[in-house]
């Protein structure tokens, strides 16, 4: 089965997290869920980043607030596609968080979903793992299939409301 780590800075950013692992479950896909600091727990961050491969991790994602540094921190330390989820914050309502996961040195690569995006990070994950899994492309092409017909059905609702004003 295929697998993501999800990270997040602190367990307070566990709501924002939670749509990945939903997402992530919902698609057929593991997900491992910790809490590692790239400030208060240095030396954790990198033995999991450094391990994660041979652990069978295939996509790590990361979610922090503030300076964010997790995903660059993780991204540094392994080959395998990071992505970075910033958490909102009371300062600047998740610009600052935003902007420090985005804007990683050359070299470091951080993929980043917008502030609070913790669905798109699962689906992105899947998406990622859809490459090498079929099940997991026939979950998310069945997921967007569902998509299209709710809104087709709103759209056909909201005409026939408007038809009898």
């Amino acid at each position: 089965m295929p697998k993501v780590a999800v990270l997040m800075g602190s367990k307070s950013d566990f709501p924002v997290v939670k749509p990945a692992v939903t997402a992530l479950k919902r698609m057929g896909v593991e997900a491992e869920v910790h809490v590692i600091s790239a400030h208060r727990t240095p030396e954790e961050a990198h033995a999991f980043a450094a391990s994660a491969k041979d652990d069978g991790i295939e996509v790590i994602i990361c979610a922090a607030g503030k300076a964010a540094h997790l995903g660059g921190v993780i991204a540094a330390y392994t080959t395998l596609p990071v992505i970075g989820l910033p958490v909102k914050t009371d300062m600047m309502g998740g610009l600052d968080s935003l902007l420090s996961i985005v804007q990683m040195p050359s070299g470091i690569p951080v993929a980043t979903v917008g502030v609070n995006g913790g669905e798109n990070a699962g689906l992105l994950a899947a998406q990622i793992l859809g490459i090498k899994y079929p099940s997991v492309a026939e979950s998310l092409a069945r997921y967007k299939a569902d998509m299209r017909a709710k809104i087709n059905a709103d759209d056909a609702a909201l005409r026939d409301e408007i038809a009898d004003l």
